[in-house]
């Protein structure tokens, strides 16, 4: 029984006692009985229903407890069900792998065992092919009576003479016969042809001179603190000495299509007199329309001069382009114009289409005009631009055939190939210097293009300076460190040259407004 409840009903018994108890002492002893029994029965009634609560709060305390401990049962049969499902997880987990760890070990074992097996199989059949050369060897030797290194060198020395003897027949007979039926006649042809052409040879430079009025106006070139020459050398890409040489202005520059447009933007500005940055910028622009003029008419003159017509006007800029590049010394279009005339006087005298001939010998060098500024040979650009221009497949292979790089598929083809030949091997035609110095900056400026953010470059002072402009907006102030760094670096490792060479990275950034 709950303690509480028997604490509440012996203090109603121990209160009723003491009512009782006064009752008797105020003097109602002599109370009736009735009024006695009466008390006693409430207090047992009493009594009665504190032990009726107490009973009912015991069995209400025991229910709760019991309910706490089935939820608190569950709660923890749960909780261990999930993790003895979790354990199980795990364990087939760590099984299967156990299983494939076990599986691969078995597979490597039996791979092991059998490339073991496979290694003793083959050094057995060595060593029985070993055997069986060596008795082969030791037979052929007892039956020759020779050994093997005497055999074989009297097989050598047998086969090399006869060898020697049926090819001297063969060259002796083939050189006879070929000089028989085409010496006489292929000397004919060739020397009739180079004496109806009859071309001049200029020797190229890279420099050119501008005559000045008056030594004054070298100050007026050079401008307040060197803005105006050094803008007029950014415009250009070509490098202007002026030096002690009374009354002239040096131009100096590998590329002669820059040096042309700076010789007239500064025989323009002498004339006009105005020398600043913004009439320099305005010169230049109109030199550059001026020499793309000059190029279209050399093209057009190129193709009267050597009577052929028809040709893509994209082509006969180009060929106008070639009056600007040279190749060892010697002038591109001066050099197509008489490959042209050559080819057609050979073709003339084989009966061979000349029309055809002179076309594909003024084209042949066509891909010289973009050489220096598209990845790829020369043959293969001219192909290239032989076929975007709807070339004849002759022509086309005329292009690619004149160096030998594929094979000629006609007669004509093989005609272009010899007057290339003739015009550049003539005494005078070509020097080595040259070419190899405009190759040089051509590679200078090449490596400086390179580089990401570069917007151009300039070779200047004979490739001992390169001048590179960057974009402003790619390249940053910090940046133009590292890249003059990089391109130093690379000129190193790529290049060849005596001295040192002088890397100027150049940003430079302009805002430009109108006042209305």
């Amino acid at each position: 029984m709950n303690p509480v409840i028997i604490g509440i009903a012996v203090v109603v018994v121990i209160v009723t006692a003491v009512i009782a108890y006064r009752l008797g002492f105020n003097g109602r002893q002599k109370s009736d009985e009735t009024k006695i029994a009466n008390a006693e029965t409430k207090a047992r009634e009493i009594i009665d229903e504190a032990l009726k609560t107490a009973e009912a709060k015991k069995r209400e305390s025991l229910l709760e407890v019991k309910e706490e401990s089935i939820r608190t049962k569950n709660e923890l049969e749960k909780e261990t069900k999930e993790r003895r499902s979790e354990l199980q997880r795990l364990e087939r987990r760590v099984q299967q792998k156990e299983e494939n760890v076990d599986k691969k070990t078995e597979a490597i074992e039996r791979k092991e065992q059998s490339l073991a097996a496979k290694e003793e199989n083959l050094a057995r059949q060595k060593e029985e092919v070993s055997k069986l050369n060596q008795q082969r060897v030791q037979e052929l030797e007892r039956i020759s009576g020779l050994t093997s290194e005497q055999a074989k060198e009297y097989l050598l020395r047998i086969v090399e003479d006869e060898v020697k003897h049926e090819t001297a027949l063969l060259v002796k007979e083939l050189e006879t016969k070929a000089k028989e039926e085409a010496d006489k006649k292929a000397k004919d042809m060739v020397v009739t042809a180079i004496q109806k052409c009859a071309a001049d040879h200029v020797a190229e430079s890279t420099v050119s001179v501008v005559q000045l009025p008056s030594d004054e106006m070298k100050g007026r070139i050079i401008g307040r603190e060197g803005r105006n020459i050094r803008t007029l050398e950014t415009m250009t890409g070509v490098e202007l000495i002026i030096d002690d040489t009374p009354e002239a202005v040096v131009l100096s520059g590998f590329d002669p299509i820059r040096r042309e447009v700076a010789r007239i933007a500064l025989e323009k500005l002498i004339v006009d007199g105005r020398i600043h940055p913004a009439r320099i910028e305005e010169m230049v622009e109109k030199a550059q329309k001026e020499v793309e003029t000059m190029i279209r008419e050399e093209g057009e003159a190129a193709t009267l001069e050597v009577g052929v017509h028809g040709i893509h006007p994209e082509l006969v800029k180009l060929l106008g382009r070639m009056k600007f590049r040279t190749s060892y010394g010697q002038n591109a279009l001066k050099h197509s114009i008489e490959v042209s005339l050559l080819s057609g006087l050979l073709a003339s005298e084989i009966g061979l289409d000349v029309r055809v001939a002179k076309r594909a010998g003024l084209l042949h060098d066509i891909g010289k005009a973009v050489d220096h500024e598209m990845e790829g040979s020369h043959v293969q650009l001219g192909a290239e631009l032989c076929r975007k221009y709807k070339e004849s497949a002759t022509v086309i292979n005329c292009v690619e055939s004149h160096h030998g790089d594929v094979e000629p598929q006609s007669l004509i083809a093989c005609i272009v190939q010899a007057a290339d030949t003739i015009s550049a091997a003539r005494p005078g035609a070509r020097r080595e210097t040259l070419e190899t110095y405009t190759n040089r900056l051509k590679q200078l400026e090449d490596i400086t293009n390179s580089f990401k953010g570069v917007d151009k470059s300039f070779a200047i002072q004979a490739g001992r300076e390169v001048r590179i402009m960057v974009v402003p907006e790619q390249v940053t102030d910090d940046d133009m460190v590292i890249l003059a760094r990089d391109i130093s670096k690379k000129i190193e490792e790529e290049m060849e040259y005596p001295g040192q060479i002088k890397v100027n990275v150049i940003r430079e950034s302009r805002v430009t407004d109108f006042a209305k």
